[in-house]
């Protein structure tokens, strides 16, 4: 928010500090904008104080949805970070920032603040609530890699799972936003290298993301990774040619007639023809399609 717009210091004092401290990071990604610089201050001082100590996580949680939900969520969390109290409602993803990874252009971005753009690209999408924390949370093994890999990240996914569990737990956040981002946390990274060469891993993986039979999931997870995409440097406002190549997976095994291959005491078989009959339907549609020099190359 700039400086007529901003909560002005009495708005901390509140019957609950750490909950003020919340609401206004929360309103800063609203229509006002970014907090002014002594609003954070007067932010600052009072999580040095220990506003915070005893905070319920559970209640905080919907002030981080109304920020979350809001047109710039990424002034929220720049807010809580300047302040010091992103590293106690969220040590988490404040461990994030200063954290590498390996891009395109520039050859390496900064996960924190990597994070802040997905979740504006997300508002900007105007996404549901489960995207937008998927994107908050997914990344989250990745804090504590071990420095000689970076910006390699080894077994990321292996830390990420317990941690995402529970901070889910510690907020009570609702079980949708908790079943996106557990999917996410593996299954973004290899929607990024998926191509066109091999039909049968892509048959799998849309199986994996829901494709079939968790319609609204699958296209939440596309979303996700759109955004994830757009967020890198060169990409923004671009489609995002995996999501296009994965619809016409999807696409071509439409006319597959699964319960006739499923049916009957060799269920095990029907599925596993059923899987040949996607990979098939799914190459004749890769070699049908022509596709650009620029989506063939990623």
């Amino acid at each position: 928010m700039n400086a007529k717009s901003a909560p002005r210091p009495p708005s901390l004092l509140q019957v609950d500090p750490a909950l003020s401290i919340l609401r206004l990071a929360a309103l800063s990604a609203g229509p006002g904008g970014a907090l002014d610089e002594e609003t954070v201050d007067i932010m600052l001082e009072q999580v040095e104080a220990g506003a915070l100590n005893g905070m319920v996580a559970a209640e905080a949680w919907p002030e981080l949805v109304c920020g979350l939900m809001a047109q710039t969520p990424s002034n929220m969390l720049r807010a809580l970070y300047a302040c010091g109290a992103l590293t106690v409602v969220l040590p988490e993803v404040a461990a994030l920032f200063g954290v590498p990874q390996i891009a395109d252009d520039p050859p390496q971005v900064d996960i924190g603040y990597h994070l802040l753009r997905v979740l504006d690209e997300a508002a900007a999408c105007d996404a549901p609530l489960a995207v937008r924390f998927a994107a908050l949370v997914m990344n989250i093994g990745k804090s504590d890699s071990p420095p000689e890999h970076l910006p390699i990240h080894y077994r990321h996914v292996e830390r990420g799972h317990p941690r995402i569990a529970a901070l889910c737990e510690r907020f009570g956040v609702p079980q949708d936003c908790l079943e996106l981002a557990l999917l996410a946390l593996p299954e973004c990274e290899r929607v990024h290298r998926v191509s066109e060469v091999r039909a049968g891993p892509v048959a799998a993986m849309l199986v994996r993301l829901g494709a079939f039979d968790r319609t609204e999931r699958f296209e939440q997870l596309m979303l996700l990774c759109a955004c994830d995409y757009r967020a890198y440097g060169g990409h923004a406002s671009q489609i995002y040619p995996k999501a296009v190549l994965l619809g016409i997976a999807l696409a071509s095994c439409a006319g597959i007639d699964e319960t006739g291959l499923v049916a009957g005491p060799g269920a095990a078989d029907g599925m596993d023809a059923l899987q040949e009959a996607r990979a098939a339907a799914i190459a004749v549609a890769f070699r049908s399609e022509r596709w650009s020099d620029e989506a063939a190359g990623d």
